[in-house]
């Protein structure tokens, strides 16, 4: 017990006489803070010791805090520092002295520095900024942008796209115009930039000049690999083994070993419409399926695990494996052999009646003609108009008359 109430007094008087010692010490902040532009997006800041602090037995170190448009602190043992960041809003910063004298911190006054906004009318830089990064089978990467023009823009605002990579900067020479002939696309189709490097940053840089009205320019960073549309999985097979259906396929074009990428697996069922994805992180699948349906198969891909994921890549080609087998044949047979009947009796009718086969075949019966002329025609027709009573009449009066001729001869 008294063993450890003597260290305790051993420390405590250590400490008050580190921090009499540090009360004695003053510390001065750095001179000549500077803030320059060195590159698009990169800012190189800069500044000196204060030849007022002394050199005894403590540490030098400094603090810096970034403001805007990102904030930000670290400490560093360097009189310099370089931070990429979009500029477009400007940049600010702070810095001061840091000592460590036997466990202790001391701290300096800030120093403050700043690079105001580059001038522009308000609404005029371009908006809604993308870009796509796709490596190629040359191992190159081509780069596409898209962007829409500033809704304050005048009419013949020109656009004008640059691209930075570590210490490359590049300007744009193909571009794709609006109907007011502004440019609001941009492709590269090789770049710089290095296809086996993971989470680099690419800088865009959009200006623009106008006759009407300054344009502000616009400023975006990208990672490399969140920005990369992936490339389709190659050499995709597909076959089944007895109940099972299995698939293999190679990686995507890419310097990332196989593990660095993950798939969609989709399968859809054709005879009952099912549809599902697997997510696989292998270059194989296996599944029990049902062997008397058909399916479509397609991949695709995506970085996982070791690389910032991208966009997913194109679905593959798709693959059709097995087919369709009827439940009961026969009377899928019946069915069809009805349906063919039907189709082929409603075609012979059809063409039958297109080329008057039926009127060749059946000639319709010619009527008598009269070779003798009608000597009464006026009366013949007029008969033949006459009522039913008229006829009954004219009929019992014929009759009367036959039967007096019939008794006269009798008699």
């Amino acid at each position: 017990m008294m063993r450890v109430l003597l260290i305790l007094l051993w420390r405590t008087h250590l400490v008050e006489a580190n921090v009499s010692q540090a009360a004695e010490v003053q510390v001065f902040p750095p001179l000549n803070f500077t803030l320059t532009v060195s590159a698009l997006a990169q800012v190189l800041l800069h500044w000196k010791p204060n030849p007022n602090q002394e050199e005894k037995n403590y540490t030098v170190s400094y603090d810096v805090k970034i403001l805007n448009p990102v904030p930000e602190e670290y400490d560093t043992k360097k009189t310099y520092s370089i931070r990429t960041a979009a500029l477009h809003n400007g940049f600010s910063a702070h810095v001061r002295t840091l000592l460590f004298l036997n466990g202790l911190e001391m701290r300096s006054d800030w120093v403050k520095e700043k690079i105001p906004p580059p001038p522009g009318a308000p609404e005029t830089s371009v908006t809604n900024l993308s870009c796509i990064t796709r490596i190629t089978i040359s191992s190159t990467v081509s780069l596409h942008c898209t962007w829409l023009p500033g809704q304050g823009a005048p009419e013949d605002t020109e656009y004008f796209l640059f691209y930075r990579y570590e210490t490359y900067t590049e300007e744009c020479q193909d571009y794709t115009k609006d109907k007011w002939n502004r440019n609001i696309e941009c492709r590269f189709l090789v770049t710089h930039i290095d296809p086996g490097q993971v989470d680099k940053l690419i800088v865009i840089h959009i200006n623009g000049s106008s006759k009407c009205a300054t344009i502000k320019p616009f400023q975006q960073l990208f990672n490399q690999n969140a920005i990369e549309k992936v490339n389709v999985p190659r050499n995709v097979t597909v076959f089944l083994e007895q109940n099972d259906l299995l698939a293999t396929w190679e990686k995507p074009i890419s310097l990332f070993p196989k593990h660095c990428f993950e798939y969609e697996f989709y399968l859809c069922n054709l005879k009952s419409g099912n549809k599902q994805i697997w997510k696989i992180s292998s270059n194989y699948f296996r599944l029990r399926i049902d062997v008397t349906s058909r399916y479509s198969i397609q991949i695709r891909a995506n970085h996982h695990t070791c690389l910032t994921r991208g966009f997913w890549s194109d679905w593959s080609e798709i693959i059709y494996v097995g087919q369709n087998k009827l439940e009961n044949p026969a009377a899928w047979i019946l069915a069809v052999l009805c349906v063919l009947a039907c189709c082929t009796f409603l075609l012979v009718a059809i063409i039958c009646r297109i080329n008057h086969v039926w009127s060749k075949l059946f000639p319709p019966i010619p009527k008598p003609s009269n070779k003798f002329r009608d000597v009464f025609p006026n009366d013949y027709e007029r008969a033949r108009t006459c009522t039913n009573e008229t006829e009954t009449e004219f009929v019992s009066f014929a009759e009367d008359l036959y039967c007096s001729a019939l008794n006269d001869s009798v008699f």
